[in-house]
């Protein structure tokens, strides 16, 4: 129990990245805003990849990419409440459809008869 207290774990669990990640970035008002994606249960996060490479792969070869190391990019998502970080991530779900659905047909008015 005091091994679990103290944390004498001699590996890390999960490694962290050294060096620069490759992270997506979309146009903003004042220049490039990372950006941030949503967990399978609906959680944001940060995504980062480290090779960009890897990040045509799952994102496709228009994407928009910036380098930044781990610290920074946490340093620039926590401010908005983000927490999580994926690197490397190989599983996306499609972007939605864009395509409008046509209105329904408005219901024909009923006649009116006057009786005159």
């Amino acid at each position: 129990m005091a091994d679990a207290l103290y944390g004498d774990d001699p590996e890390p669990g999960e490694p962290i990245p050294a060096g620069r990640l490759c992270v997506p970035v979309r146009p903003g008002t004042c220049g490039l805003v990372t950006r941030l994606f949503r967990t399978p249960v609906g959680g944001r996060t940060a995504v980062a990849f480290t090779a960009p490479a890897r990040l045509r792969a799952v994102l496709g070869a228009d994407q928009p990419w910036i380098p930044l190391s781990e610290p920074a990019l946490r340093a620039l998502t926590e401010p908005l409440g983000v927490r999580e970080l994926r690197i490397d991530p190989v599983l996306t779900a499609p972007r939605p459809a864009t395509t409008s659905v046509p209105l329904p047909e408005p219901l024909p008015r009923p006649l009116t008869v006057l009786a005159s």
